[in-house]
């Protein structure tokens, strides 16, 4: 079974580039070489993965500490929507 691919969108890279407290080069690799990985092989099920109530298309968040990372997940062509990132006291 192919793994998923991550696409991300100009939304998600300007949050990215965003102040962050700072930390964006740590939460840049922690994306890199942890998030995306876990995402590729199950985006719908971690510890730090929970699909969104009464969203519409689907929505699903990644926990980092304060920050929350919002995808939707196209199935049939397996492929990743990073959609939004932001602190968790501005995100909801």
């Amino acid at each position: 079974m192919p793994d998923f691919r991550i696409f991300e969108t100009e939304q998600f890279q300007k949050d990215l580039n965003s102040d962050f407290g700072g930390i964006n080069r740590k939460i840049r690799a922690k994306l890199l070489n942890y998030v995306y990985p876990q995402l590729k092989k199950t985006p719908f099920f971690g510890k730090n993965i929970k699909k969104l109530v009464n969203y519409e298309p689907e929505t699903w968040r990644y926990r980092i500490g304060n920050y929350r990372y919002f995808y939707i997940i196209e199935q049939k062509k397996k492929v990743i929507f990073m959609i939004s990132a932001d602190n968790r006291k501005d995100a909801y």
